[in-house]
């Protein structure tokens, strides 16, 4: 991925990280691994990154991240309570301490009209806090747009729950 805001929001996660001595693991569905791949591209992130969990399908989220096939069914796998279930069980599966999930409709199909192309669902997980979940809908400027936006808003996402945290 090109662009100096994606790229000075991975360092500031990387930093962030280092700084509380904490891994950080991600479970990506619309993303596609984007978002570690992201913070992957930048030297030295081996300290920081535990690992990334690419769980486009459904059966991938249960079987990788034990997101119950039950909650699928029940709210879709495009929901807040998937993209939380999604963080949870990133943390659960890792070293890490900080993981954040991201879930949505990339496009160019797929969208309904409750759940449009551009949504995308959001998990942050941080040990010892229960998780928490944002949605955005992006703008229809095509898939790469979409992906791109929500690598910056995961990136976005991360940071500002380590300096929530931090301020505790």
């Amino acid at each position: 991925m090109s662009g100096l805001i994606a790229e000075t929001k991975a360092i500031a996660v990387l930093e962030a990280c280092r700084h509380k001595g904490i891994l950080l693991a991600t479970a990506e569905s619309c993303t596609g691994g984007l978002i570690a791949a992201s913070l992957t591209d930048i030297g030295g992130s081996s300290d920081v990154v535990d690992r990334g969990f690419v769980t486009y399908s459904n059966d991938a989220k249960h079987e990788m991240l034990g997101v119950p096939p039950e909650l699928i069914a029940a709210h879709g796998a495009v929901s807040q309570e998937v993209a939380l279930a999604m963080a949870a069980g990133a943390l659960a599966h890792s070293r890490a301490s900080v993981a954040v999930s991201a879930t949505g409709i990339a496009g160019p199909g797929g969208g309904t009209e409750t759940k449009p192309v551009g949504l995308v669902w959001f998990g942050l997980a941080l040990k010892g806090k229960p998780p928490v979940a944002i949605c955005h809908i992006f703008d229809d400027h095509g898939r790469a747009s979409i992906r791109n936006a929500a690598v910056n808003a995961a990136l976005d996402m991360i940071l500002k729950a380590l300096s929530d945290d931090q301020e505790r």
